[in-house]
């Protein structure tokens, strides 16, 4: 069962203890650099983690839970929580802090849900408030921040990752959303969907009126960039840029520096092969 762990670099030796035995061991990298690991906690699945001000953590599991977590690896469910569309790619996704959260308590949590008649999917953004003043934690006031449109066959490719920009940069406190292109490829160049593109938003989901797409239609208008497939990672550099990582086609994996207004060329474009051949 995949596990938390304790080190020196927490994130990287994380993803690791999928592979390595419990307890204190020692993890060693294929360059000679050595982690010193210690587990603290073990969770069905864990799909994505963040820390909160008060070092402790949130994990989101991909079946559908959402744990508080201590240093010392105790972890209690968090309650409030919605159904998800568990299955394939799809389930509990990414967990974020508002920028501000030591003063607003507001995180924000991405998922996978099903249409009305349980015959489509599609992902969802929604902030919430961490209540943990009583015995157990709990999220208050959900609000709907962004959805992807449209929903569409298959539970692949929802990407769904989430990130704040820095303070002290141009992107201060503006809220960035991974869309995948669920496996349907024509998506990523459409302006009428929002399937294969980074999606840019305030932090209550309205849309700025600096984005790059203004005169492409309504939902256009929350794009940063366009022709993506699936991007699993999305962070800021020290300088504010912002990257992503995209999982292509065979051997077409990319790590793009994301400019605004960019077209990065999925499925016209890529360094990859279609499964297909």
């Amino acid at each position: 069962m995949p596990r938390i762990l304790t080190s020196s670099t927490t994130a990287i030796a994380a993803v690791l203890a999928l592979v390595v035995p419990a307890h204190a061991f020692t993890i060693q990298g294929n360059a000679g650099s050595q982690l010193q690991a210690t587990e603290i906690a073990s969770f069905d699945q864990p799909w994505s983690m963040t820390f909160l001000p008060d070092d402790t953590m949130l994990v989101a599991t991909k079946p559908g839970q959402l744990f508080h977590v201590q240093a010392d690896g105790t972890s209690t469910p968090v309650g409030g929580m919605f159904d998800v569309a568990y299955g394939g790619q799809g389930g509990l996704g990414d967990v974020v802090p508002h920028p501000e959260f030591a003063s607003n308590n507001r995180v924000y949590i991405s998922y996978a849900e099903a249409s009305s008649n349980g015959s489509t999917f599609g992902a969802v953004v929604v902030s919430a408030t961490l209540d943990t003043s009583g015995s157990a934690p709990q999220l208050t006031d959900i609000q709907r921040i962004w959805e992807q449109q449209p929903k569409v066959s298959g539970r692949g490719h929802y990407s769904h990752r989430i990130a704040f920009g820095p303070d002290g940069t141009d992107q201060a406190g503006m809220l960035f959303i991974t869309s995948g292109d669920r496996q349907k490829q024509t998506p990523a160049q459409a302006w009428d969907m929002n399937l294969g593109k980074v999606v840019r938003l305030n932090d209550d989901g309205s849309v700025p009126a600096d984005n790059p797409w203004q005169e492409r239609g309504e939902l256009a208008k929350t794009f940063w960039s366009t022709g993506h497939r699936n991007l699993l990672g999305i962070d800021f550099d020290a300088s504010g840029q912002l990257w992503t990582h995209e999982m292509g086609p065979r051997h077409g994996d990319e790590i793009n520096l994301t400019l605004p207004g960019e077209n990065y060329g999925w499925p016209v474009v890529s360094w990859g092969d279609n499964y297909s051949g």
